[in-house]
């Protein structure tokens, strides 16, 4: 029997399928499932039985303290599987020291996010939120020729990382006739990208881009690399989308950048506190849509995370290479 940890919640919706799937692939499973209660902790004896650990969405953030807790008690923990993508979290370079493999649902979230992402350009490209805000004080409020926005088809969008997340936003963007720039580690064209460019071209590539999406995770190499002098590059009434994590930018100079006026509008899911301060100025500029790191919500999330975690299992089993696996250099 092959030990794994699951929440109490994820059990009773899941489990007997997990194990029925599982045990036509040829694993046993033997479910270990955390208590319902959060502040209680699984028993030693269970613990120390868990060969693999399933992070769930529904786990986070109220449950992760204790199923942290009993991942440190498993003593035989083999391989443990997020539901999300980003592991920038030191909790994570802790399991991959232990020796843990370490595997991630990244892609799992990349239509929603990449749709949310082409709706926050969308609704700062139309001008909606002159509309909405002619709405909610019952102000009719028509364009004129003067004011009109411009047209999509021919601006560019320069794309930091280029996943399956930046990937999806690409395509779409393509669709709607932007010309797409993507920058990534390895610079081969893909997809609907119309220019692909090494990290060290990024700054060159600013004063041409009229939409930057960053979609990169949080390393080393991005922590507030999208600084005031970054910023200053792009043209006056570029607009930003953020769907990667707050950090990427500097945060104050993104605020001043556009109450300045030199950016256009933000679309923005991500920041450097979460929750976003009540006192913070980006609640309030009419240029800025916020969503409280949202982007990826969808009700199909759980299944097509649960796919990959599945299809990991039938790999794990024949010791095949696992989708999605981290290293210690990620």
């Amino acid at each position: 029997m092959t030990g794994l940890l699951v929440s109490h919640r994820f059990n009773a919706r899941f489990g007997k399928d997990f194990v029925a799937t599982a045990r036509r692939d040829g694993v046993e499973l033997d479910l270990l499932v955390l208590p319902p209660d959060c502040g209680a902790r699984i028993d030693d004896m269970a613990a120390a039985r868990a060969e693999i650990a399933y992070f769930s969405f529904d786990l986070f953030p109220e449950f992760s303290r204790q199923f942290f807790s009993a991942t440190r008690k498993a003593s035989g923990l083999k391989w443990l599987h997020v539901f999300n993508a980003g592991v920038d979290h030191p909790v994570y370079a802790t399991i991959l020291e232990r020796g843990v493999r370490l595997t991630t649902s990244s892609g799992s979230t990349a239509e929603p996010i990449a749709q949310t992402a082409i709706t926050g350009m969308l609704y700062l490209a139309r001008n909606f939120p002159r509309w909405t805000a002619g709405q909610r004080n019952r102000r009719w409020d028509p364009m004129r020729s003067t004011d009109f926005p411009r047209d999509l088809r021919g601006q560019v969008m320069l794309i930091y990382g280029l996943g399956s997340i930046g990937g999806e936003i690409a395509r779409l963007a393509h669709l709607l006739g932007l010309h797409v720039i993507g920058v990534r580690r390895k610079a081969v064209k893909t997809g609907s990208v119309d220019e692909i460019h090494a990290p060290d071209k990024f700054p060159a590539l600013l004063p041409k881009s009229d939409w930057l999406v960053l979609a990169c995770p949080l390393s080393e190499e991005t922590r507030g690399m999208v600084d005031a002098s970054l910023l200053a590059k792009l043209p006056r009434g570029a607009r930003v989308i953020n769907i990667s994590r707050g950090e990427v930018v500097d945060e104050p100079a993104l605020i001043a950048a556009l109450q300045s006026g030199h950016l256009g509008g933000a679309y923005l899911d991500v920041f450097a506190q979460e929750p976003l301060p009540a006192g913070s100025p980006l609640w309030d500029l009419p240029n800025v849509v916020v969503t409280p790191h949202n982007s990826a919500a969808s009700a199909g999330n759980e299944a097509r995370v649960n796919a990959i975690f599945l299809d990991n299992l039938r790999r794990w089993k024949r010791n095949e290479p696992l989708v999605n696996e981290v290293n210690k250099r990620q």
